[in-house]
């Protein structure tokens, strides 16, 4: 039975562009972020250092073979580098870019569409929005699928059964998903494609139950923070309420104002069972209080590489039982939202090597039974 190819979200604001010098200050890349963020309550583990000092550029050629071969030899299938459209205006375009001209590195990967518009809260909402997200009709569409189209020639490309694989983060904010897709496939047919592989993600914001989409993909850890049990969501409730009224009282606690337990989020991950037709989602850690303050940041608690490896696992196992072709992780190098695989100055290398052992045995051992 086939093992799943794990797929790394990719994010690539790690390189200076004239929008965010605009909108954040000369200078601006998600390092400035990461590097202000400061501990705020013990354990909290802020600021993350990347091993070596390595604030790289993205545009740098040999970061971009370092990230790919350091990827490859820890299990790592191919990236997901996201993808920004705004009605025909780019952002962050240029690594992907320099990556399809020079043609290395020989690493798989797909896009995923991020349709947020872009705020300064960082939440994609609709309040103080830097750069707004619209759709256009069909002669954008085609604009949009042209620029795809150059990626979904490169051989490098993840297809299925033929057909290139896009995700998108916000279907339901597409009102005329349906004739959208409907050009973009039949143009992909025109360019020679089997046609086209579309997924869905499921994430805080729900999913998608028109029936326009190939799979869903279980973004995580939101896609199962949105569908925690009752019990769950009281019992986090009533810890963050505590948590929120020690740091009005006594202005300290044992953990972030607004939390999660890492633990709970990762069973219920490994227990829920892989659907046909979804694509099952694994998550690093997060905390984003580096990009927002710490009363409205999202900050897991009882986080550990050993909670990583026995959740991580199971998953691993489960979607292989199930016959998933991908597990998508979040992610490779969000280090603003603290959720990356890259190596920090604290843990080196320890998640990658947790996933390189998990596939190792998942390859050695073999498998029976059905889905759990």
């Amino acid at each position: 039975m086939p093992s799943p190819q794990l797929l790394a979200f990719l994010l690539p604001q790690f390189h200076r562009i004239p929008e965010n010098d605009e909108w954040w200050g000369e200078g601006f890349t998600e390092w400035t972020n990461v590097k202000k963020a400061k501990s705020q309550f013990p354990g909290h583990r802020q600021p993350r250092v990347p091993r070596g000092g390595r604030y790289y550029n993205l545009l740098d050629p040999s970061t971009q073979d370092w990230q790919a071969e350091l990827a490859r030899s820890h299990g790592l299938g191919g990236f997901c580098y996201y993808h920004y459209w705004f009605g025909g205006r780019q952002l962050l375009e240029k690594p992907f870019n320099a990556i399809l001209r020079r043609g290395a590195p020989d690493f798989p990967f797909c896009l995923a569409w991020a349709n947020e518009p872009w705020t300064r809260t960082w939440d994609g909402g609709d309040r103080n929005v830097l750069m707004p997200q619209a759709y256009g009709g069909r002669a954008e569409w085609e604009q949009h699928y042209r620029y795809l189209e150059n990626a979904f020639r490169d051989p490098r490309y993840i297809r299925v059964d033929g057909c290139p694989m896009l995700l998108i983060y916000r279907t339901a904010s597409i009102a005329e998903s349906s004739e959208m897709l409907d050009c973009w496939r039949n143009l992909a047919v025109r360019s020679g494609f089997a046609g086209l592989h579309i997924v869905s993600m499921r994430t805080y914001y729900g999913g998608d139950a028109r029936q326009l989409f190939d799979a869903q993909l279980e973004f995580e850890p939101f896609c199962t923070v949105s569908r925690l049990p009752f019990h769950l969501r009281a019992f986090e409730k009533i810890a963050n309420t505590a948590s929120r009224l020690s740091w009005r009282v006594f202005g300290r606690a044992p953990y972030a104002p607004r939390s999660l337990d890492y633990r709970m989020i990762w069973r219920e991950i490994a227990s829920r069972p892989v659907l046909p037709g979804h694509y099952p989602g694994a998550f690093v850690d997060w905390d984003n209080s580096p990009r927002k303050s710490l009363e409205i940041s999202l900050v897991m608690r009882n986080v550990s590489i050993e909670a990583f490896r026995d959740g991580f696992s199971k998953l691993y196992e489960k979607a292989t039982l199930a016959g998933s072709p991908f597990i998508f992780i979040n992610a490779w190098n969000e280090w603003a939202e603290g959720t990356y695989l890259e190596p920090d100055e604290e843990r080196g290398t320890a998640l990658l090597d947790v996933i390189k052992s998990v596939v190792a045995e998942g390859s050695a051992r073999p498998l029976t039974g059905g889905s759990r």
